[in-house]
């Protein structure tokens, strides 16, 4: 059976409408409580053009990107405007719970949020890299979450936008301290993570086929790891200090002083040979690095 397209949610509005709940209190603004949803075995998969954050749980049968999203274990979810969650034929679950809260980037309008909240990296995170709250993180996030509902309920005046939207901001200054937190008590899958890496670099650089492919990209290196771009330059910064893009370079200067100290190849063939069509942009990469210019490197060996 073929599956049916993604529908489109444009407005906070119909989002509510799909999900059979009442008209929302604001337009550009919502929290709703899951368990409140009806089954809708006909709608499977939506793109919503608006922001989505969520802690959701007993359900099993979300998808978001192109992984299963179990949210057995109260994992907490960002999504931005343009993507895609997919669920699997059944409806609703019946003992789905949690809460969601819609924000449409007209809301933010005319605040510093409406910038900053593009630089929150885990917006653009698959679902396997939910962030996973202890009960004590829970509690806080829930507690800014009824902060929300409470102002959302009552009466909206001038002063109601500004005072949801330094809610908002604290709970996602939180998620971005409970992901850091992610980051550093999952060391053992980190750990793999980074040993990863180092293999998928290695062998990047010593392929007789490089030439052909130039240098190693950050999407090159995050799908070979499955993991978003974002995610996993949250993850290697907060381990190491180093993006992905620099991890790449380590390796690259690596493997450049390797072959000028050990071999009497030209610079311009171990450029080339590096992946770089151009050799002065090599060099001049090198001499960011090192410091010293690639002759200069070779020359301190004699």
């Amino acid at each position: 059976m073929q599956s049916l397209p993604p529908i489109r949610i444009k407005t906070i509005t119909d989002g509510h409408k799909i999900a059979g709940l009442e008209k929302p209190n604001h337009p550009l603004i919502s929290l709703v409580d899951v368990s409140q949803f009806k089954n809708h075995t006909e709608v499977n998969s939506v793109i919503f053009d608006f922001y989505v954050i969520s802690i959701k749980r007993g359900c099993d049968n979300l998808i978001y990107g192109q992984q299963k999203y179990d949210f057995d274990e109260g994992l907490m979810a960002f999504m931005s405007p343009g993507q895609i969650l997919r669920g699997e034929a059944g409806g609703t679950p019946p003992n789905l719970r949690g809460w969601m809260l819609f924000i449409h980037p007209d809301f933010l309008w005319n605040s510093s949020l409406a910038s900053k909240i593009k630089k929150y990296d885990f917006f653009n995170y698959a679902a396997n890299e939910a962030l996973f709250l202890s009960e004590k993180e829970e509690v806080i996030i829930n507690g800014i979450i009824e902060n929300i509902r409470q102002e959302y309920n009552s009466n909206i005046d001038t002063f109601s936008q500004e005072i949801i939207i330094s809610y908002i901001e604290t709970l996602l200054n939180y998620a971005q301290r409970f992901y850091n937190r992610q980051f550093i008590t999952r060391k053992k899958t980190n750990h793999q993570i980074l040993e990863q890496l180092e293999n998928i670099l290695n062998r990047y650089f010593e392929d007789e086929e490089m030439i052909s492919k130039g240098l190693p990209t950050v999407q090159y290196v995050s799908d070979q790891l499955n993991l978003s771009a974002s995610y996993l330059r949250g993850l290697l910064t907060s381990l190491t200090g180093l993006s992905t893009q620099q991890h790449i370079h380590e390796k690259l200067i690596s493997k450049a002083k390797e072959r000028l100290s050990t071999t009497e190849l030209s610079v311009s063939e171990i450029a080339y040979e590096l992946g770089f069509e151009h050799p002065q942009s090599f060099s001049k990469l090198f001499k960011t690095k090192t410091l010293l210019s690639p002759l200069e490197f070779r020359e301190s060996f004699n």
